[in-house]
């Protein structure tokens, strides 16, 4: 497990050093709650475009048009002693290629929340609740075009909930864990359930794990109009291969041209152990097994934020 343990460290060393550590500091004092705002509520909306066009074009090309929308909110609540953090991220995009047609390039959405009461300056009592699944169906593509499904809404969804410890220095440096977390895995999907994908037992719609998980999220501004952003979670399930790491890791990279128009450029690494995908053995044969997952996203185009924040 050195590689996961490795990407821990990567992810600790670059939010602790990276170059906007002292630009982003929290204003408010949590041990001062006339300080604090009741709500803060903030987020963004955003889309993207990728386009390409060729005409007698000697290298060659193919002519592509994708879209891609995005929207990303945060609803805070800090009263006293006790903070209420909610995420909503959604996300969905659309790519047409000639000859190909339009195929799915995202598909995503992510509720989070994130209960603490407080226990001494930023170190909080937590209990955290996540559901995160996607809103279409998802195929696999040939060289002929055919199509397999892979993947539909609520197929998979992930449900993971537990308490924990929290440590919170500000809305854009958090850290969660929870060593008594379950998760349950939905598929909800006929076929899917049929030929146990995501780890569920052929037939059976839904799988329940329990474990350890590590949550952590940093967001500095390396450089003016320019923010990075890291997220991490790290799940061990104590019922079935706790040596087994599964690993999400997101790094997100927002450049802002001016206050409607920005670039977005952003990878997604995941590691599930209950995930398989084909491949062929030594011996010639379709074996399945878990690898890596990689996604990555680039795109420019409109944004519009919304920033709002309410005392009682």
């Amino acid at each position: 497990m050195n590689k996961y343990a490795t990407l821990l460290s990567l992810f600790l060393i670059i939010a602790t050093y990276s170059k906007g550590q002292n630009v982003q500091k929290a204003i408010e004092d949590p041990t001062h709650p006339d300080t604090l705002k009741t709500w803060t509520i903030n987020g963004q909306n955003s889309l993207l475009f990728n386009q390409s066009s060729f005409s007698n074009w000697a290298a060659g090309g193919v002519n592509s048009l994708a879209g891609t929308l995005l929207l990303d909110y945060n609803f805070n609540y800090n009263k006293e002693r006790w903070n209420w953090d909610n995420h909503v991220l959604i996300g969905y995009g659309l790519s047409k290629q000639k000859d190909v047609g339009v195929r799915k390039t995202d598909d995503r959405y992510l509720l989070g929340s994130l209960l603490g009461y407080r226990l001494k300056k930023y170190w909080y009592a937590s209990f955290f609740a996540n559901l995160q699944s996607q809103f279409a169906n998802g195929y696999e593509y040939d060289a002929d075009g055919a199509r397999t499904l892979i993947s539909g809404p609520f197929a998979p969804a992930y449900l993971a909930f537990g308490p924990g410890i929290s440590y919170k220095k500000s809305d854009n440096w958090k850290v969660n864990f929870s060593p008594l977390a379950s998760r349950i895995t939905f598929v909800s999907d006929d076929y899917l359930s049929s030929i146990g994908a995501f780890g569920v037992d052929p037939g059976k719609n839904t799988r329940y794990e329990f474990g350890v998980i590590l949550q952590a999220y940093r967001k500095d501004e390396i450089m003016k109009n320019i923010n990075l952003e890291h997220m991490l979670q790290l799940y061990s399930n104590y019922l079935d291969n706790p040596q087994n790491v599964d690993v999400n890791y997101t790094l997100n990279l927002f450049m802002k041209v001016n206050n409607f128009i920005s670039a977005n450029f952003g990878i997604q690494l995941i590691y599930d152990d209950d995930t398989t995908f084909p491949y062929t053995n030594d011996a010639g044969e379709t074996a399945y097994r878990s690898q890596l997952q990689f996604k990555e996203i680039f795109g420019a185009g409109l944004t519009f934020k919304f920033n709002s924040s309410s005392k009682e």
